[in-house]
């Protein structure tokens, strides 16, 4: 898949979500590339355009000790539950070198998962991750 059809994805599920959820579950997501080429943000959706990469290594924080505890695979899901503030709340692979980050800046992922309307929101992550395991992100 490319950039432009994974935005899409992306934010169609995240209106789904909403939809669901009753309100907004992330304000802010992000696809990030480990790739050399590319290093960095390749698409960012939220409120804060132009700070949002000064901060990424400090964000992704919580998520990068979670995700070194457990190895994921294009379309696997990981969550940094105690997240507070600007730091990434989900993780989704979705390439070989590529993740999307998500993030709700006033809730933590214990916050939002206390709401009643979680267990049918989280149906458009798993969704979402089983399009991106069929159809990987290519940013080359």
């Amino acid at each position: 898949m490319d950039l432009a059809a994974a935005r899409t994805h992306i934010q169609a599920a995240l209106e789904r979500m909403r939809a669901v959820y009753g309100a907004v579950v992330f304000d802010e997501w992000a696809v990030l590339s480990l790739a050399a080429k590319h290093g960095g943000v390749l698409a960012y959706a939220g409120p804060r355009v132009e700070s949002f990469g000064l901060r990424v290594t400090a964000d992704a924080g919580p998520l990068r000790a979670a995700a070194a505890a457990e190895p994921a695979e294009v379309g696997d899901l990981i969550f940094a539950l105690e997240a507070t503030g600007t730091r990434y709340d989900a993780l989704l692979r979705v390439g070989a070198a590529s993740y999307l980050v998500c993030n709700h800046t006033q809730k933590t992922m214990l916050e939002i998962r206390a709401e009643a309307g979680w267990l049918k929101a989280q149906a458009g992550l798993v969704e979402l991750g089983e399009k991106f395991r069929v159809d990987p992100l290519v940013t080359e």
